[in-house]
């Protein structure tokens, strides 16, 4: 077994933003969640006509899951990887091929060549599945081999996606959408559990932030069992299944003390993210039965659980590896808060107020926008740049 002492990255390429995963991934993500959101706003508005390859919502729909969410999923792992397993991930041009991989799949969606778009999709998910299964498998780090997995399957619901489009398969693309979002909400809830209590009481004196080892297995059992009714396609029992889900991540979340996060954003971005992750489960019981549409309990898992969380990785993990120290300032605090405004107008006003449902989109396409802008601009210096510890990654 390793020692888990972090293999150095390669910098023969001479590119910071190649020296390691998150530089690359994350600046990506970040410039296309703000592009793409405001390619689809003014698509919504009729400016702008559908794409010709994903009409309407299902390319925002795609490309939020698809791109922007398995950009920040690459970037993390390739990163995290490298110091579970002290191996090294992809850096220099391998890291540059999967990065034009990734971007050719977001220029193809717009485009009619449909084959393409599914080749370089499929080829970007192989890639980045061989990135981290060398350095886990050669490290014989057996306790993270399920993301290899993980990113296949997301991989492979892309590709039952693009399959369904073109009539290849007989599955409806929602559906692909709906199991890819599952495996990405089972993503969160695992690399939540590692951090979030840990990161609570390290930053706070007496937190006393913990968990209760049956109350994990209902949480994570209960999210695979919705994955496995989705993939079955029993809409009822998945609705059973995210209501027990969502008292069992209640349960969860109340157990890492948020109240005492308050003061620090860095903190309280990750658990209000979660507490989205618990509206989301709640409003997809309710779709189940008729209660609220589908469209709000998804965008409660897409915009607040997956925005916020993803927002806060990024800024606290681009912190740390850049040899900055994890302190918040107005930049990463305007982003959350503009995030947590979006997931809002996006989920709670068309449920409180139905006739200001357009409104609502829009204005919050213009947080979500305004967030991921603040973001890139401000995190662009850190993500070019070299460490400023001197420090190899």
């Amino acid at each position: 077994m390793n020692s888990g002492k972090a293999t150095p990255p390669s910098s023969a390429s001479g590119a910071p933003v190649l020296a390691l995963g998150f530089r690359l991934f994350y600046l990506l993500a970040g410039a296309y969640a703000a592009l793409g959101v405001l390619l689809w706003s003014a698509q919504f508005a009729g400016w702008l006509p559908a794409p010709a390859l994903l009409q309407g919502s299902l390319w925002h729909a795609h490309e939020m899951l698809f791109g922007y969410t398995y950009a920040v999923i690459a970037g993390f792992l390739f990163t995290a990887v490298r110091n579970w397993a002290g191996q090294p991930t992809p850096t220099g041009t391998p890291l540059a091929v999967l990065g034009l991989l990734w971007l050719a799949g977001r220029v193809l969606a717009l485009t009619p060549w449909r084959d393409l778009g599914a080749i370089t999709d499929t080829l970007f998910a192989l890639g980045v599945a061989a990135g981290i299964a060398r350095p886990l498998l050669k490290s014989g780090n057996k306790r993270n081999y399920f993301f290899i997995a993980l990113v296949l399957l997301i991989g492979a619901a892309n590709l039952a996606f693009y399959g369904a489009l073109a009539g290849w398969i007989a599955f409806a693309p929602a559906r692909a959408l709906t199991l890819a979002a599952d495996i990405v909400l089972f993503i969160m809830i695992v690399m939540a559990g590692r951090v979030v209590p840990m990161f609570t009481n390290n930053a706070v004196p007496g937190a006393g932030a913990h968990r209760v080892q049956w109350l994990e297995y209902v949480s994570l059992g209960s999210v695979l069992l919705l994955i496995a009714a989705d993939a079955a396609d029993l809409p009822l029992w998945a609705g059973v299944i995210a209501g027990v889900a969502a008292v069992a991540h209640a349960a969860r979340l109340a157990l890492w003390s948020p109240l005492k996060t308050r003061r620090s954003p860095l903190l309280w971005i990750l658990h209000a993210s979660y507490a989205w992750l618990v509206i989301h489960l709640a409003l997809r019981a309710g779709a189940a039965f008729g209660m609220v549409t589908p469209g709000v309990a998804m965008h409660a898992l897409t915009v607040g659980a997956i925005g916020g969380l993803t927002l806060g990785m990024m800024t606290r993990s681009a912190l740390g590896h850049s040899g900055r120290p994890l302190r918040s300032g107005p930049a990463e605090t305007a982003s959350y808060a503009l995030v947590e405004l979006a997931a809002f107008a996006r989920v709670v006003v068309p449920l409180l107020m139905p006739a200001a449902y357009l409104t609502a989109i829009v204005a919050a396409g213009v947080l979500w926008f305004a967030a991921f802008a603040v973001f890139t601009v401000a995190y662009w210096p850190i993500l070019t740049r070299p460490r400023i510890d001197g420090r190899p990654g």
